[in-house]
């Protein structure tokens, strides 16, 4: 063989040899192979409002998130296109609007409803991720794990559930014997809602992973550590099912709080003007041994909100283990890392407690955090202008470069990363139905919030009209309805038609 073959095939067989030593350092230590598009990590927390110390409060614990807030953009006025899990989730998966898909309530998923929808982790799938998912993603009854409400199109593998029971050890025992005991009756079970609850809250001394989302937490986190070293991209979503009802968590994160210094809201009652039907009253009572609502005191609200608060801090250690293992594995550099809640939530606001169902900002508004490492060119802290969930899913196609759906209601917020002043449209738009068939449409801009509520006949009911100009109190509620205050007419007129524009085919 000629020399100047020998010399070639030397050269051939080193190159070989160096990639196979960079393809066993990447196995064996960690090194995360390039993608040339970024992996997505979108963790969901189920009815959590803003309530994190990096939205200011001074009361909940969330070490872990304000550290990653630190590294990421919070949004201060992002709001969920409708306070109800299921409408909520399904919009923004989608990228559409309630009123368009016509998924305003719970039992039908979103598959049924349109056969061919691209979902957001679906149409990932489509560009060659892989596309997992944990948790409470698409709604969920966690109190009976039926109901679910899962996209199997939107996954690229079976979409995981934790198996251990919704309660500690004590309440799981109590649970079943109700269950017993109903059917013993002869009760049927012909509805998640239906099936029997123990108590409201749950701080048994157990593991996080004996709890669903700590356990929900392990899975996650093995997956991640799989990805080290491969060079298909990721989109993982993984779902919380706290802090929602029932308010179950470790007891370590109850030891955090003392319920005696915890203070119960200020504002207690319905808005100035407006009616009591507009925001749900009460306490969620179809748990066991629950009290009636006129004779719970004072301490039993307060263990109530040291509960919620509990089970932030429970999400909290989550998060936070979740983004330690990306660093661990080499993967933060390349991941996209977006935290939410689905909507808000009200905790004795309008005298409201475990309730969402309105339109108040305390009910649409969400937590919404993003981490996009190769994406900016700014360190952008926080950004003011209003954004809606719905705009999530063309915002992650822009970050990740691929293209856009055409069925998408939604605007990209990528540039408010880069630049908080950037040019975003100014509002977000929420619905929700109550009793007597009436339907109330809202939309918030920077400095307002105004709702249309109209019955059966698409007749309009009812006005609200919420002046949020300098609006800097805790949960920014609504306090008066203004809406017939003469200097406050042709804002009306003019938010009115703006409400009309999108919901056009819902409304007129």
């Amino acid at each position: 063989m000629p020399d100047s073959f020998r010399f070639v095939d030397n050269i051939r067989l080193g190159l070989f040899v160096i990639a196979a030593l960079l393809a066993w350092s990447f196995a064996r230590f960690g090194f995360a192979a390039e993608s040339s598009h970024p992996n997505i990590l979108l963790i969901i927390a189920d009815d959590l409002r803003p309530q994190l110390g990096c939205y200011g409060d001074k009361i909940v614990k969330t070490p872990h998130i304000d550290a990653f807030a630190k590294t990421a953009t919070r949004f201060n006025l992002a709001f969920a296109q409708s306070a109800v899990c299921s409408p909520s989730r399904n919009s923004f998966l989608s990228g559409m609007r309630p009123a368009t898909t016509g998924l305003t309530g719970f039992g039908t998923s979103l598959r049924s409803a349109l056969p061919d929808i691209v979902t957001l982790p679906q149409h990932f799938k489509n560009h060659d991720y892989d596309s997992v998912g944990f948790g409470k993603i698409y709604h969920i009854y966690a109190e009976s794990m039926l109901g679910n409400e899962n996209d199997p199109h939107s996954w690229s593998q079976p979409h995981y559930l934790p198996t251990v029971p919704v309660w500690g050890p004590a309440q799981t025992v109590l649970r079943e014997r109700l269950i017993a005991a109903a059917r013993d009756s002869g009760k049927a079970f012909e509805h998640p809602h239906d099936w029997p609850r123990a108590r409201t809250w749950d701080d048994s001394d157990v593991a996080d992973n004996q709890m669903q989302d700590g356990q929900t937490t392990d899975v996650a986190i093995d997956f991640l550590h799989s990805r080290a070293g491969t060079d298909q991209p990721f989109f993982a979503a993984v779902g919380f099912f706290r802090p929602h009802l029932p308010f179950n968590a470790p007891k370590r994160f109850w030891d955090i709080y003392e319920p005696n210094q915890i203070t119960l809201p200020s504002f207690r009652d319905v808005p100035v003007n407006s009616w009591r039907w507009t925001v749900s009253e009460g306490i969620v009572k179809n748990y066991f041994e629950m009290p009636p609502f006129e004779t719970i005191d004072r301490a039993f609200l307060k263990r109530y909100l040291q509960a919620y608060l509990a089970c932030i801090s429970y999400v909290d250690q989550c998060v936070g283990r979740l983004v330690k293992t990306l660093e661990e594995n080499s993967l933060a550099d390349n991941t996209i890392v977006i935290l939410m809640g689905d909507h808000g939530y009200q905790m004795g606001e309008y005298d409201s407690w475990g309730h969402k169902h309105s339109n108040y900002e305390i009910s649409t508004r969400t937590p919404l955090i993003i981490r996009a490492p190769k994406n900016t060119t700014a360190k952008i802290q926080s950004v003011d202008k209003v954004v809606e969930l719905m705009d999530l899913y063309p915002t992650l196609c822009e970050l990740s470069e691929l293209p856009q759906p055409e069925h998408l209601e939604g605007q990209s917020f990528a540039k408010l990363l880069i630049d908080s002043n950037a040019k975003h449209h100014d509002a977000a738009c929420s619905e929700m139905r109550r009793n007597r068939g009436l339907v109330g449409h809202s939309i918030r801009t920077a400095g307002f919030r105004y709702t249309e509520w109209t019955n059966k006949k698409s007749v309009v009911a009812f006005r609200e009209l919420y002046d949020h100009r300098g609006d800097d109190t805790p949960g920014q509620l609504e306090t008066e309805n203004v809406v017939d205050q003469p200097e406050m007419q042709g804002i009306a007129t003019q938010l009115g038609k703006r409400l009309h524009e999108r919901f056009a085919r819902a409304i007129d």
